[in-house]
């Protein structure tokens, strides 16, 4: 599995079927609500599948994207787009929005 179909599969089932477990690769990871903003998110791993990173376990999180900040994906999500976010380590690699993937710099292939 590519990094943008796992992120597809996790931004789906978690904000588009509000599904309370994400389930991929026959795992299943549960979607939990932030403390403070109650935004959806989910820690989630799967095997990727691109010649680079062929067999390396992927850990990622999701976060649906808090529509009360500044950026354009704030934006979107005030105006009812699905947007969730997606962190490697803490740090945001890509985004998918209404099911369309974007990857943030190089990120993961």
């Amino acid at each position: 599995m590519t990094v943008e179909e796992a992120m597809l599969v996790v931004w789906r089932q978690a904000l588009v079927e509000g599904k309370p477990e994400v389930e991929l690769e026959g795992r299943t990871f549960p979607v939990r609500a932030t403390p403070k903003k109650r935004l959806r998110e989910v820690d989630f791993e799967f095997t990727a599948t691109t010649n680079d990173t062929r067999g390396a376990t992927i850990a990622l999180r999701g976060l649906e994207q808090n529509p009360n900040t500044n950026s354009r994906w704030a934006q979107l999500a005030r105006k009812g787009h699905k947007v969730m976010q997606f962190l490697d380590a803490g740090r945001y690699v890509g985004v998918v929005v209404d099911g369309k993937v974007t990857m943030y710099g190089r990120g993961r292939n």
